[in-house]
């Protein structure tokens, strides 16, 4: 034989290639977003852009205002909206705040957590008197939050709100 010797070195395994993609794509995956992984809500900007990318806009309030300027902070909390608003056998989603104030019935205000309780999507919109999530296609009650279709299995957990005149804030 001539003088060849056998490779000594450490070399790159397939598996330990595929392994440290895998590792770099689930960093990249759960960071970015604030630290808050899954169960922070998946979309970071609240409006379908991809996890962790900020919107340049700002959330507005249904009646067109910024909600960071929408009113001051009260004794009540924070206004989010007005009654007027939000409309019968319906609701609004406020993105920003991770809630959704329903109407069911005329003067019958309610507020949940807009974020979904399958994967912690926040919810798309409100149609047909549900609360509707776009990841998956759970539906809520307008009325309790409880689940009217899957996959979610649990209903969306109340936000405290007061309404005062034509006011409803969030406490």
């Amino acid at each position: 034989m001539t003088g060849t010797t056998p490779c000594t070195s450490p070399r790159a395994t397939r598996r330990a290639a595929l392994l440290a993609a895998g590792a770099a794509a689930l960093a990249a995956g759960c960071g970015g977003n604030g630290g808050g992984g899954a169960g922070a809500g998946g979309d970071a900007a609240g409006d379908g852009s991809s996890p962790g990318t900020p919107s340049d806009t700002p959330s507005r309030t249904p009646s067109g205002t910024p909600s960071d300027t929408a009113a001051p902070d009260g004794p009540a909390g924070r206004e989010l909206a007005t009654t007027d608003d939000i409309p019968v056998g319906g609701g609004v989603v406020f993105r920003e705040e991770k809630v959704v104030v329903t109407q069911p019935e005329q003067g019958d205000f309610k507020a949940f957590s807009a974020i979904c309780t399958h994967q912690s999507c926040l919810v798309a919109g409100v149609s047909d008197g549900t609360v509707d999530c776009a990841c998956h296609g759970s539906r809520f009650r307008i009325t309790d939050g409880s689940v009217e279709r899957g996959p979610a299995t649990r209903a969306l957990p109340a936000e405290r709100i007061t309404v005062e005149g034509n006011s409803i804030r969030l406490t």
